[in-house]
């Protein structure tokens, strides 16, 4: 276990206000990503933290990350459009995700009842990465300003949450940060709405 996913298990990832305070959303879930830690790590995968997150990775490539969100816990795998997923318990982060795929737990019966799937698919995932399989992307339909593009792609957390968003949420921020005709503009307004898309809010929810 590394000393520092311990810490995110104590304060949260602190990239929205509820961050280091009783109401992040991490202590709704403390028994259930407790138990799903331990089922990840029984796996074989090295504990990391990346974008303040608790990472698992094989041989160095990123495999899954472990997230609280308000209404659930989850397993979010990098590659997860490649797993088979004969269950049907993959859900897509949003309706333009290519590649991601979520595991979402409520409950800590859920996490003991699916133990054996969960193992499976992180075999699995581990397999593809040995693989060197890839997801082919198609192109977005919907233009992204590159401002954005390039956050989403450094943080899987901040894409994950873009993505859960409504269609109508996602709208109103593509419009607003592609409005300014300069990038050192449209950057600042990323970035200043960062903690709103991460908490799950449109640009003008309070």
């Amino acid at each position: 276990m590394n000393p520092k996913v311990d810490l995110y298990f104590e304060e949260g990832c602190g990239r929205c206000p509820l961050g280091g305070t009783p109401d992040c959303k991490v202590h709704n879930w403390t028994e259930e990503m407790a138990e799903l830690r331990a089922i990840i790590l029984d796996c074989g995968l090295d504990e990391e933290v990346k974008w303040s997150v608790p990472c698992y990775t094989f041989q160095g490539n990123n495999i899954l990350i472990l997230s609280a969100f308000k209404e659930y816990c989850c397993i979010s795998f990098f590659k997860g459009a490649l797993l088979q997923d004969a269950q049907g318990l993959l859900d897509k982060p949003g309706a333009n995700t290519q590649a991601a795929r979520l595991l979402r737990f409520t409950n800590l019966e859920e996490v003991s009842a699916l133990k054996s799937t969960v193992e499976a698919y992180i075999y699995e995932a581990i397999e593809i990465e040995k693989a060197g399989l890839q997801v082919n992307f198609k192109k977005e339909s919907e233009p992204i300003p590159e401002e954005l593009q390039a956050k989403l792609e450094e943080d899987p957390v901040l894409k994950t949450a873009f993505e859960a968003l409504t269609p109508g949420r996602q709208r109103g921020y593509l419009l607003y940060f592609l409005a300014p005709k300069q990038s050192k503009t449209r950057t600042s307004r990323v970035e200043k709405y960062i903690p709103q898309i991460l908490a799950g809010k449109g640009m003008h929810d309070r």
